[in-house]
């Protein structure tokens, strides 16, 4: 589901004389290669200007399309560049590249050069940014993640798959029907915290109170990262740690957390973009190759001795929109690689599987189709191998969603929830009311599988849209339809 707004995201005259290099450095932790490197010289100097050269290496994925930034100090102001498209805003410089030097691949170098005038002092930039991407220093966690497992003493079941069920360690069925908790995805990279709202024992017992069995938690990967643009107490050791005490408080209320990565890294401007950002700040089209995985066997590391989580792998790929065969948009939601009209890296759904199993976690994985997880129609032809057999289906549906009718749900999901256990992770409507939810659940009721509501956050209903009005559990118009449907279900 889309969010509603929370941000409140020529020649010099005269000779040049020819001085010294001033490099700035590179510093990498324990290591560990740059995103990307920056040289920066000045080449040469006169009385009120100079001449300045920066080459650029990216050491990451490959880039069709990349943009430099950095800041200017003592009132410093390009005048003319080349090798690139300059500009200036304020103190901020920006180099685009050009038709002809704009891809770089993992490995390759740039040179640029540029002269500036210089009224003040000769103050070198320090900071450089390639498309958003902090350069010349280490762009992985800034902490280890937690290698303990997270807090003991919960009720939650421990679930697995067994044919098309989920059950627990008895056997015994279980649905996972409940509510989402927004805030993780997006307070973070905004600066503003870590959730919207209270996250303590009273706000999730509010949730067990509806008798919710489940609760999904939306994650920004680039926070739990802990990445240099991400206000450090909102980051890395601090977000793991926040995230992990609101699984074992929804655990301990015997719920299933599902645990959910939504807002990605990675420069989308195409068809249906959310944003132009290349950081995590809105729902891109895939998974980036880039951090996705990281964050993948970070998450995997941290929960691997909790069977009682469940991974949902991406939020709501939408490569469809991106281009225009169905079978090249599949192919690349589940293999990844260089995707038609996405200009970064994909991660595919395989390669998270796998960065899930790689790290040793055999935890029930989720992963939703195309179209915003709204399109499951070869989702059985294109599912990826999970060698743990913990492979679930998600599925998104809203009123104003293309498949959004009983004849739709039995043709394209009757057949994987035939396959798979089905999770409709998020379902809602914004017509402040709760009538299309509830031929959801009819639907989802009569073959026993699972939903959950979005959201559970005070936001208005119909740009949400929010199940609650206060975090004591009051309901919205929208929310007491659900609310009374889950305590119907479990008395």
């Amino acid at each position: 589901m889309r969010h509603p707004p929370r941000s409140v995201l020529s020649a010099a005259a005269g000779a040049v004389a020819l001085v010294a290099s001033v490099l700035v450095p590179v510093v990498s932790a324990q290591g560990v290669t740059p995103a990307c490197t920056v040289e920066y010289s000045v080449t040469g100097q006169w009385d009120g200007g100079f001449q300045g050269s920066v080459r650029i290496t990216n050491n990451r994925a490959s880039l069709n399309g990349w943009q430099l930034t950095f800041d200017f100090a003592d009132g410093q102001r390009i005048t003319q560049g080349w090798n690139g498209r300059w500009s200036q805003s304020g103190t901020t410089v920006t180099a685009d590249g050009e038709s002809w030097n704009g891809s770089l691949g993992t490995g390759a170098s740039v040179s640029v050069g540029f002269l500036a005038s210089r009224p003040g002092g000769g103050t070198a930039p320090t900071v450089f940014r390639l498309n958003g991407t902090t350069c010349n220093e280490d762009s992985g966690p800034t902490t280890p993640p937690p290698t303990d497992p997270p807090p003991s003493g919960g009720t939650a079941p421990a679930l697995h798959v067994l044919g098309s069920t989920l059950v627990d360690g008895a056997g015994t069925p279980r649905r996972l029907l409940g509510v989402n908790r927004s805030g993780g995805e997006f307070m973070c990279v905004q600066g503003h915290g870590i959730f919207d709202g209270p996250v303590d024992d009273a706000a999730v017992e509010a949730i067990a109170g509806w008798r919710a069995d489940a609760v999904r938690v939306p994650l920004n990967e680039e926070c739990w990262l802990g990445l240099s643009h991400i206000r450090p107490e909102y980051a890395g050791a601090h977000y793991i740690t926040a995230v992990r005490e609101l699984v074992a408080r929804i655990e301990a209320h015997g719920m299933t957390p599902i645990i959910e990565l939504h807002w990605t890294h990675g420069q989308y401007t195409g068809n249906s973009a959310g944003c132009s950002d290349v950081y995590a700040t809105c729902q891109k089209p895939m998974p980036d190759m880039a951090y996705a995985p990281s964050f993948w066997a970070s998450v995997a590391s941290t929960f691997k001795d909790d069977p009682a989580a469940v991974f949902d792998l991406f939020n709501e790929p939408y490569p469809d929109r991106a281009m225009a065969g169905a079978a090249d948009a599949w192919k690349c939601w589940r293999d990844g690689g260089p995707c038609p009209g996405i200009s970064y890296e994909v991660a595919g759904m395989q390669d998270l599987v796998d960065a899930v199993r790689g790290a040793g976690a055999r935890n029930v994985v989720m992963a939703g189709g195309l179209a915003y997880a709204n399109d499951l129609s070869r989702w059985n032809a294109y599912r990826p191998s999970d060698p743990a057999g913990n492979l679930a289906a998600a599925f998104h549906v809203y009123n104003f969603n293309a498949c959004a009718g009983e004849s739709c749900w039995d043709t394209t999901l009757a057949p994987v929830a035939a396959q798979v256990p089905l999770v409709a992770g998020e379902i809602g409507e914004n017509t402040c009311s709760h009538g299309f939810a509830d031929r959801v659940m009819k639907w989802f009721d009569d073959r026993r599988l699972s939903y959950l509501g979005w959201t559970w956050n005070t936001w208005d209903c119909s740009s949400g849209p929010a199940l609650i009005s206060s975090y004591d559990g009051t309901p919205t118009a929208y929310g007491i339809g659900l609310r009374d449907h889950l305590r119907a279900l479990n008395p």
